[in-house]
């Protein structure tokens, strides 16, 4: 079994490589390698964080719909019965499910944003 590198270890290396080559491109391709490393940027915090970030999403939904299942089923579950009204921001635990939710993924999405208040 190979153990090194790891995948996430082989997404930031690439990223480094690009911004480390970024400097001599035309303004063009420089842009387009930015777009590039943020991409595997966003890779590697999605293979490092992405499995806890969906364990708490589910657990988190699981709380609200009163039932436990896959993240695909109760994420379809939860936005239909959001869509229909049947959960409103008076439903116990939705604002703070769907909080955790939006802050994992922002934190995989965009590690630099921060909501006002924080």
């Amino acid at each position: 079994m190979i153990t090194h590198p790891k995948t996430e270890e082989l997404a930031e290396a690439v990223a480094a490589w690009i911004d480390q080559i970024r400097p001599s491109l035309d303004p063009r391709n420089a842009f387009l390698a930015r777009v590039a490393a943020n991409a595997m940027a966003t890779i590697r915090r999605e293979l490092t964080q992405g499995a806890e970030a969906e364990a708490a999403a589910v657990a988190a939904m699981a709380g609200v719909l009163g039932k436990t299942g896959a993240y695909d089923e109760l994420n379809v579950e939860l936005c239909t019965r959001i869509r229909s009204g049947e959960l409103t921001v008076e439903t116990p635990g939705l604002l703070p499910a769907l909080r955790i939710m939006a802050a994992d993924q922002l934190a995989i999405d965009q590690p630099s944003y921060r909501p006002e208040g924080s």
